[in-house]
């Protein structure tokens, strides 16, 4: 069967067009069922009392007042729970170098950065643990704190795992072609510091898990929010003692995700390991200040960077000096220094040049761990490249959009491997930029910019390519020896009534997972969406398969349901040849019907062909397979990622008296590949730019010298809201990769990875005539201010 994309008219024709969210009714009326709604027999809650301080050894630790507290039935130790479950080392072998010390489900003698858990209480109720968590007494003795990247490796700075001999976790040094020489003749040289501000993901539901374990059958199961289900089970049967097979992992309903739910969380572990010692259901709910403290960060990034230009706009290279710090431990099993790693991949991506050198610095420090989070590197590495492109425009007064002409990728160029060593199998940066101009009227735009400056109103027009890190392979995290899945699973099967079910190995955290796969599986067996029923995100029901991350959902899972759809359809038309005595080829399935593939009429419905099969099956040919279900697993094979690219702008204006930056309007054309649903395309790309916009004007994570976290609410730590966000219009461009049938990329890093620069950008072009000049983010109405030199102290 081959499915002819371009007709819309075609049979069946669901992938293209918007389809409703299966789960949308159930989820507006309140019928989700998240971890916290599930209450099991015998249940009892945790609360851990957390490391007050960043870095101090652990010297007493009295529980008497506390397991003599009503309600509470036990309390664990970093110490007893080290008896039930192993440390693990979150470091990837392809990674050269990348190094981190054995971490345990909660301290044992040090804690290493504030919330760091040291105690679990187990009690009737969270608030009877909560109020015994208070009653433990816990002797500290504070030690040497390392909190600033840019010092963590100097000879007086205290090494914070003495065991690894510095505060130094990884190093990646890339070079090609010679940097030195294109710097040393370059027409111009323009350099940067560029500062990103620690994130972290706020998602509306905390991190949430129930664990049961089942002495009497050897089960563990485990309700958990989180987008890798399988990788969970692995993680818990490795470090639990378990065979895989007997830890089951449920993730129903789960309220956003953004990469924070994707990591294994030492307090998470400690409940596993809680309920196994106790054989009873332990649940554990982070409240929003454990979120705060606990939930992965990310983007704390210190960048020197410079580029190379001729006289005609030509990028001769790209030098970027990248450090970041990751908290106290890498985390497990992704590592902590993916993120920097992706800002060497990244930097430079939509241009056509020879010289690179790019280096990145992973150092320990006493904070909350830092990990992948939303389109992982893309920001900084956008706003590295994008930012330095329109200084030296701006240096050499070239229109910035002209001058990303002169260096993008022709979009008939590809394959083309880029000075990074990333294979672009094709992407469509002229085509993007082109689409993007007749979006926003550009030169009407630049009018009304001028027009704006005569009144001495101070607006600016921000642009931002980039390249996109979707579908990955094994050479993202399996090579590097962790048991996280790249491939991924469909199990495809026609029920008697001839409604069809698929179980999925990808994962739904809101983003319209199940309204994707049922609009593929329709219209590869032949039936309407609402026909198909979607189950994930239970490891003991679907095959195995990586979850929801970095873009792959679409694109792996998507092509797994489409290859599993079209074997069912094919087996039904063999039966249902045999039954109707007829040629196969001469039969199509449409709308639910068996009917003749040339004229379009009906021949039978599928509930009669599952009448017969099921019930009847004696009435049919004995050697007849009677296989209407199907399971197939997809994995990329040609290309290590499928990226995609996208360009962006934003409109703003900055109120040169206060500093505050009024965005204006935003616009973002991206080319995902073949678009499934347009709506869920469209919402993900604005989810994203929200994110991104976030990033750049509002949100980032603060702490003192002493590594004392201050940010504890969202009164402190700020998110976009909607009366802050613009218009945003967002248009397409399908460069379908050719490795599936499908054609699928990703599109949910898109919005984040281009916002933040689209906005300096914009920022910058408003002040320039002004002489001033951000690239500390996010950009407050403070660090406005000190760059026109209103505030100086």
């Amino acid at each position: 069967m081959t499915l002819n994309f371009g007709n819309p008219n075609r049979p069946n024709s669901y992938i293209g067009k918007t389809v409703p969210r299966p789960n949308a009714p159930k989820l507006v009326e309140g019928r989700g069922r998240y971890v916290d709604d599930i209450t099991l027999p015998r249940m009892v809650h945790v609360a851990f009392v957390r490391s007050p301080f960043a870095h101090a050894r652990i010297t007493g630790i009295d529980t008497t007042e506390a397991e003599a507290a009503r309600g509470v039935l036990r309390v664990f130790t970093g110490a007893d729970l080290a008896a039930v479950c192993t440390p693990w080392v979150g470091v990837l072998a392809h990674l050269k170098g990348l190094k981190s010390p054995p971490e345990h489900p909660m301290a044992v003698d040090r804690a290493c950065w504030v919330g760091e858990p040291v105690v679990a209480v187990v009690a009737t109720s969270r608030a009877a643990a909560e109020d015994g968590a208070a009653l433990v007494d816990v002797d500290y003795d504070p030690l040497p704190v390392v909190t600033d990247m840019m010092t963590a490796l100097d000879k007086d700075t205290p090494v914070l795992h003495p065991e690894m001999g510095d505060n130094l976790a990884f190093r990646r040094q890339h070079e090609e072609g010679d940097t030195d020489k294109a710097f040393a003749t370059a027409h111009k040289v323009v350099s940067a510091r560029f500062t990103t501000a620690r994130h972290t993901g706020v998602t509306l539901e905390p991190r949430s898990i129930l664990v049961d374990w089942n002495p009497a059958d050897g089960q563990m199961t485990a309700y958990h929010a989180t987008q890798a289900p399988h990788m969970i089970q692995t993680v818990l049967a490795k470090h639990l003692d378990l065979p895989e097979g007997r830890v089951r992992v449920i993730c129903g309903d789960v309220g956003g995700s953004y990469g924070i739910k994707v990591h294994v969380y030492p307090d998470e572990v400690a409940t596993a390991a809680i309920a196994k010692v106790m054989g009873r259901p332990v649940k554990f709910i982070a409240d929003r200040l454990e979120s705060f403290t606990t939930d992965i960060h990310a983007r704390d990034h210190q960048i020197e960077a410079k580029i190379a230009v001729d006289e005609t706009g030509k990028i001769l290279g790209f030098d970027v000096d990248d450090w970041t710090a990751i908290g106290a431990y890498s985390v497990y099993p992704r590592t902590s220094a993916m993120e920097g790693n992706q800002v060497v991949n990244l930097c430079g991506g939509p241009y056509d040049f020879a010289n690179y050198r790019a280096s990145t610095t992973v150092v320990f420090q006493n904070k909350t761990p830092t990990c992948q989070y939303r389109a992982v590197g893309h920001p900084i590495a956008v706003a590295i490249t994008e930012g330095l492109v329109d200084m030296a425009a701006a240096e050499l007064g070239i229109d910035p959009v002209e001058i990303r002409r002169r260096n993008m990728y022709a979009d008939d160029a590809y394959p083309v491997t880029s000075p990074a060593k990333m294979r672009f199998e094709g992407l469509s940066h002229h085509a993007s930029m082109d689409k993007l101009l007749s979006l926003m009227d550009y030169d009407a735009l630049r009018v009304d910019q001028a027009e704006a400056r005569k009144r001495g109103v101070h607006r600016g027009i921000g642009i931002a390519s980039f390249i996109e890190l979707t579908n990955p392979s094994p050479f993202m995290y399996g090579i590097g020896g962790a048991r996280i899945s790249a491939q991924d699973g469909c199990t495809v099967r026609m029920d008697p009534d001839g409604s069809i079910v698929a179980l999925s190995g990808v994962t739904e955290q809101g983003q319209g997972t199940e309204a994707m796969l049922s609009q593929i599986v329709a219209e590869g067996v032949g039936v309407s969406p609402s026909k198909v029923r979607i189950i994930t995100g239970d490891t003991q029901v679907t095959p195995y398969g990586g979850g929801t991350w970095a873009s792959r959902g679409a694109g792996i899972g998507g092509e797994a349901a489409l290859r599993s759809a079209m074997a069912l359809r094919d087996s039904i038309l063999d039966v249902a040849a045999a039954m109707l005595q007829s040629d196969k080829s001469k039969l199509d399935i449409r709308d639910g019907e068996v009917v003749d593939a040339d004229t379009g009429a009906s021949r039978m419905p599928l509930e009669e062909l599952g009448r017969i099969v099921y019930f009847r099956g004696d009435t049919l040919p004995k050697d007849l397979p009677r296989e209407l279900v199907q399971t197939r697993h997809y994995i990329t094979s040609e290309y290590p990622f499928a990226f995609t690219n996208g360009v962006q702008a934003s409109y703003l204006e900055v109120d040169t008296d206060t500093g505050i930056v009024t965005l204006l309007k935003h616009w973002c054309v991206e080319d995902c590949g073949r678009i499934i649903n347009p709506q869920l395309v469209d919402e993900q790309i604005r989810g994203g730019i929200v994110q991104g916009l976030g990033g750049a004007l509002f949100e980032e994570i603060h702490y003192d010298a002493e590594g004392q976290l201050l940010n504890g609410s969202m009164a402190d730590y700020l998110v976009p809201m909607a009366a802050e966000m613009p218009d945003m219009i967002i248009g397409h461009v399908e460069t379908p990769t050719k490795e599936s049938t499908l054609g699928a990329k990703g599109a949910g890093e898109a919005g984040t990875a281009g916002a933040p620069a689209a906005v300096m950008n914009a920022i910058n072009d408003a002040l320039r005539p002004l002489g001033a000049q951000v690239t500390h983010m996010p950009f407050t109405p403070e660090r406005i201010l000190r760059a026109l030199g209103t505030i100086d102290d």
